[in-house]
């Protein structure tokens, strides 16, 4: 029976958020984002759990889309509460231990989840995890010609020349096939980059994040949950090169790179991506 998707409001960990979830049977998934992007990005992910009936719950992070915002000093402790707390909402609803799958960003948090202890968490599936191999990444964003040009224009450009702007900002940087990027996948990430004080929140928000990630940022010892790697071998943004440090430490640790994809495989290879997180939770 295919479940339907449920649209609401969550508090979670101290943060409202929205969130999309599906009930269904199965151990339950939490899927996290990456920097910003939305729990949208789950949404084929989420047809297609959809259609076999597994529950899942896919949620806006905090300073994202439309969740609330970050406190001062340290982000990436903030997202671990927000984690923990969704984790144990999802525990709570499907009665079991949790899969926690997370894209960039959401990947840095669900290793670093994955190596508590005291969370309900029964395997994790980082997808080009932020944090390992990624020198250049903010570097490519702010630099990027139409970003610079879009928050140095002198006047307030119209939201849909904005979002044009901001679409292809992303085509360029997350698909390996930027033209082959659906207009509606593109169009579900622009909606939350309206204007260029949006751009500007969000890229000081990277500035902020900046620091934290780095390979300090994991205690991947302590981690025994089975962990899957999923890595689009055509990545722009995070270099596969740094699945090595989860590989090397974390015992069983499988790795899989989809080819022809770029930082975003559950949109540009949804159906590959999604077979195997199926086989993997079962």
């Amino acid at each position: 029976m295919r479940e339907p998707l449920i649209e609401h409001r969550l508090e979670l960990g101290g943060y409202s958020t929205r969130a999309l979830e599906l009930e269904g049977e199965g151990a339950p998934i939490v899927l996290l984002h990456g920097y910003a992007d939305s729990a949208d990005t789950w949404r084929l992910t989420l047809e297609r759990l959809a259609r076999v009936g597994h529950r899942a719950l896919a949620v806006d992070l905090p300073g994202f889309a439309d969740a609330g915002g970050l406190a001062a000093g340290p982000i990436l402790p903030q997202y671990d509460a927000f984690a923990a707390a969704a984790i144990e909402h999802a525990a709570a609803d499907g009665g079991g231990d949790v899969v926690v799958v997370g894209n960039s960003l959401g990947g840095c948090v669900a290793l670093r989840v994955a190596a508590r202890a005291d969370l309900a968490v029964r395997s994790v599936v980082p997808v080009a995890p932020a944090g390992l191999d990624m020198p250049r990444w903010f570097s490519v964003i702010e630099r990027d010609r139409l970003v610079r040009g879009l928050l140095a224009s002198p006047v307030p450009l119209p939201e849909p020349v904005v979002r044009a702007m901001v679409g292809e900002v992303y085509r360029q940087l997350a698909f390996a096939r930027p033209r082959a990027a659906s207009h509606e996948v593109v169009r579900m990430f622009t909606e939350h980059h309206a204007d260029a004080r949006s751009v500007r929140r969000f890229l000081d928000l990277g500035r902020r994040l900046l620091p934290e990630l780095t390979p300090a940022a994991f205690q991947l010892d302590r981690i025994d949950v089975p962990v899957l790697l999923v890595w689009g071998d055509r990545d722009r943004m995070v270099s596969h090169s740094g699945a090595r440090h989860v590989v090397d430490v974390v015992p069983g640790a499988r790795y899989e790179e989809l080819a022809g994809c770029g930082h975003c495989p559950q949109l540009e290879a949804a159906d590959e991506f999604c077979d195997l997180l199926l086989a993997f939770v079962d």
